[in-house]
């Protein structure tokens, strides 16, 4: 497998990267370049379809957690939190923003991991520059519900492990801030989780899985009234895993040039080492990822700002108010040096009583799933050929459910999920071509009811994480040229539906698409390449039955912003 997340695929190249220590001399003392968050036609800095977070029209208060911060080595940066003054809250709403900027030169993607009280508020990966490009951009979140944590004097860690030398001579800055809105009548205050768990490595921040049987964790000694529990989980993957949905099974490693554990990956969760969920992993894409030209300046699905993924851990409500203490963990099913993995447990509490009572009633959930692996690659001697199909799937049906006393009566939470994943590739792989194509499909359908005497809600959830990967790298017969054709077509689909007694009461739907292709022209014997015909496309729609509409649809071509569309009658909020 020759995917790479090396600068332009070639950093080592000594007669290529040279020369570019003196063209980067002049960015060393650069620092955040902000940026507009419109798009703007013609640029080459980051940027996406997705929209602003939406604002109450209260005034903010703005802390500034740091600003121009550089990160040229892997110690990372501490800073100081103290809740602003002037909006002591309640808070309408509370929103994360991050500028970021690369010196140009050659640097790699980076994983850049703010957090405060060791809890994660901020996950993302940097864009890589060149030598002719210092990128710049702007990030932003909704962390109103991490309010708990905002409440008092806080250390904060700003983590960007970078590497800085005579080739890799990328620097990053970055400033971060965060905006308070007061509550008002026309803006009120939601209510937020009464506590905020960080679930780390050792370190404090995300923590290393290189295997399935790794894991992160936390001793939970929770107050007796917990009501409401989830786990918000990010589990990134990192070197021999970065291209896990083109891994095959193990005997096939050596043969078709990939990495191994097959192609499946799912994210566990388990209380006191039993299981209590389960978080299907997102393929990100990293703006080095396969070819650095597919992803300027439009980059994958939330590759510059994560997703976490919500577990709904509510049935074990009575369970962690039993005044004794437990254990939440987080693992990774087939991991293979490695992942990283970061979470945070969210409580509501029950305001109304000290004390509430109950357990489980029914948990079907298995311990780990089980993938079936259909292999079907043939050896051609002759032309020294391995070609083929390899698949593997996982489907998962499971029932959680619990009780609980409160303090406004009996109260029953199910949870029903079912979660599927299939993945299938194709091969044609010989000592001058590597053809490797894969489809892939993740979903989870997840139907929640609450029923607390005579009333019963439910909401249900869908996801589903479509992948299509065409690679083909073909070499010249010496060897002394090369060309790769890539196109990546990669979706993130999110479906709710809340009803009240079987009536539907509202409904939305996320959908983010990104479409990209090119082509790189490799000069062995010159150390060069040229990219030839990359074209980007991203897509951003959002609408529910209240009316509000989004949609967004950014082009480029030959790395730059070439368009910007928007559907008549839907906002947007650049």
């Amino acid at each position: 497998m020759r995917k790479s997340t090396a600068p332009y695929l070639r950093a080592g190249s000594s007669i290529l990267f040279a020369a570019l220590t003196c063209l980067t001399a002049g960015f060393l003392n650069a620092q955040v370049v902000p940026v507009s968050t419109t798009p703007q036609i013609g640029s080459s800095n980051p940027v996406t379809a997705a929209p602003l977070v939406p604002r109450p029209t209260t005034k903010p208060c703005v802390v500034q957690l740091f600003s121009n911060l550089p990160f040229e080595n892997y110690t990372p940066a501490s800073f100081s939190y103290t809740p602003p003054a002037d909006c002591p809250g309640p808070w309408a709403k509370v929103v994360f923003t991050a500028d970021f900027t690369v010196t140009a030169g050659i640097q790699y993607d980076r994983t850049a991991a703010f957090y405060l009280g060791h809890a994660n508020i901020y996950y993302g990966t940097t864009s890589e520059p060149s030598p002719t490009l210092s990128p710049s951009w702007h990030v932003e979140r909704d962390v109103t519900d991490l309010s708990a944590i905002f409440k008092s004097d806080q250390t904060g860690e700003a983590n960007i492990g970078n590497t800085v030398n005579s080739t890799y001579t990328g620097i990053i800055y970055a400033s971060a801030a965060l905006e308070f809105y007061p509550a008002s009548y026309k803006n009120p205050a939601p209510r937020v989780p009464d506590i905020v768990v960080p679930v780390n490595g050792t370190g404090g921040d995300a923590g290393t899985l290189n295997t399935g049987s790794d894991t992160i964790s936390q001793t939970l000694d929770l107050p007796s009234n917990v009501e409401q529990v989830y786990l918000d989980v990010i589990a990134q993957s990192q070197i021999g895993d970065e291209f896990w949905y083109l891994c095959v099974p193990n005997d096939q490693t050596t043969n078709l040039e990939s990495c191994g554990n097959t192609a499946f990956r799912e994210t566990e969760v388990t209380i006191d080492g039993k299981p209590a969920g389960v978080a299907p992993v997102y393929p990100w894409i990293f703006t080095g990822g396969i070819d650095p030209f597919l992803w300027i300046p439009i980059p994958g699905n939330q590759t510059l700002d994560f997703k976490p993924y919500r577990v709904n851990l509510t049935p074990f409500a009575g369970l962690l108010s039993d005044g004794e203490t437990h254990t939440v963990a987080v693992s990774v099913y087939n991991a293979n040096g490695y992942f990283l993995a970061t979470a945070n447990l969210l409580v509501y509490t029950d305001h109304g009583r000290a004390h509430d009572t109950g357990g489980i009633l029914t948990n079907t959930l298995s311990a780990a799933p089980s993938p079936v692996v259909d292999e079907n690659i043939s050896y051609n001697s002759g032309t020294q050929a391995y070609t083929g199909t390899i698949g593997v799937g996982s489907s998962r049906d499971f029932t959680i459910s619990g009780w609980l006393n409160t303090s406004h009566g009996r109260v029953i939470t199910t949870i029903h999920q079912n979660v599927n994943f299939h993945n299938t590739q194709t091969f044609d792989v010989t000592p001058l071509i590597d053809e490797q194509n894969a489809v892939q499909s993740t979903t989870v359908d997840s139907q929640t009811s609450t029923q607390q005497g005579p009333i019963t809600t439910t909401s249900e959830q869908h996801f589903s994480y479509p992948l299509i990967v065409d690679y083909d790298f073909t070499y010249a017969p010496d060897y002394s040229t090369g060309t790769q054709v890539v196109s990546v077509n990669q979706q993130y689909l999110h479906g709710t539906a809340d009803g009240f007694f079987g009536h539907p009461v509202y409904n939305s739907n996320t959908s983010e698409q990104t479409k990209a292709q090119d082509t790189l022209n490799f000069n062995f014997v010159a150390e060069t390449y040229a990219p030839q015909g990359a074209k980007t496309t991203q897509t951003y729609r959002y609408n529910n039955n209240r009316g509000d509409c989004y949609d967004e649809t950014l082009t480029a071509a030959n790395n730059v912003l070439t368009g910007v569309s928007h559907t008549p009658g839907c906002s947007y909020n650049h």
